[in-house]
């Protein structure tokens, strides 16, 4: 080990900006790699430099702390591209996960790309990625939202956009809207296959997974669920099985795709008849293998 983090600490350059990822609760969570960018960056950016220094504290490491926040993230660059001009490297993390994604980091890293430096991932711990790890989701696409929003009416015409997403959906809620945001779901899909992550990496890490009605239930038996730090994940939406499409969209695919291209004449034919675009198209390439 002691080999490794020695490689770590030799391929730190100066005049480099580092966006480190930490432990989203259990402190082992952390690199090798992490810990030498911030026990040798002369400088640590931090979002909040108390929860920060007790994390630095527990690996036995002395860093500058320097406070940079969502509201100051601008200002802080100027001080930070100044530090890198003079050959120093720098840190940046966030209070937990990794920087930039819901958490400042972001500007940060824009302007000093822009001042003409480099700007290093270090990877490690997310919430978004080890939610996904355990859901079983098996569609090759997700999306990730971030906060959902906080009014009811916003939260509904989101979901109602995502009610019939083919690909799962990720999402980070507080615990006091969570009740309410799952009575908006209610609304929409019911019995669309979710999953609560809460606590993630901490001790009392709990994974739900069910529909919304299920879900809902679960917390309303255990008011322990409504606590600590969330992430939802919504499946993709089952779509119904059709063994044949309907004749006349079979007719309609037929003369569009004697003149036009496959995937237009599927967008065509769709708009046309109603069907759906995927098994117009599908149905297409099944008629093209045939005569082959």
């Amino acid at each position: 080990m002691q080999k490794h983090f020695q490689k770590a600490l030799d391929s730190i350059q100066p005049q480099t900006l580092y966006i480190v990822a930490t432990p989203i609760g259990n402190l082992a969570d952390i690199t090798l790699r992490a810990l030498a960018v911030l026990q040798k960056a002369d400088l640590v950016c931090a979002e909040d430099t108390r929860v920060s220094a007790q994390l630095l504290s527990a690996y036995g490491i002395q860093a500058k702390l320097i406070s940079v926040r969502e509201h100051n993230e601008q200002q802080m660059a100027d001080k930070i591209i100044t530090a890198l001009e003079n050959g120093q490297s720098v840190a940046q993390i966030s209070d937990a996960g990794t920087p930039a994604v819901c958490d400042p980091g972001a500007k940060l890293a824009t302007r000093v790309r822009e001042a003409g430096f480099s700007v290093v991932p270090v990877v490690g711990a997310s919430a978004v990625m080890g939610a996904l790890s355990v859901a079983g989701v098996t569609e090759p696409n997700f999306y990730f939202h971030g906060f959902l929003p906080p009014k009811s009416g916003e939260r509904i015409k989101l979901f109602e956009r995502w009610q019939n997403a083919d690909y799962a959906i990720i999402a980070f809620e507080t615990p006091h809207r969570i009740a309410a945001t799952l009575d908006d779901m209610m609304h929409i899909f019911p019995e669309r296959k979710i999953m609560l992550a809460r606590e993630m990496t901490k001790t009392f890490e709990t994974f739900l997974s069910g529909s919304v009605r299920d879900i809902q239930a679960a917390l309303k038996n255990d008011s322990n669920q409504s606590r600590g730090e969330m992430v939802l994940l919504i499946h993709a939406a089952i779509k119904e099985k059709t063994d044949t499409l309907p004749e006349h969209a079979q007719n309609v695919m037929n003369i569009l795709t004697a003149e036009l291209p496959t995937k237009q004449a599927a967008e065509l034919a769709a708009k046309i008849t109603g069907a759906n675009k995927k098994d117009l198209y599908n149905l297409a390439i099944s008629w093209k293998t045939q005569s082959s």
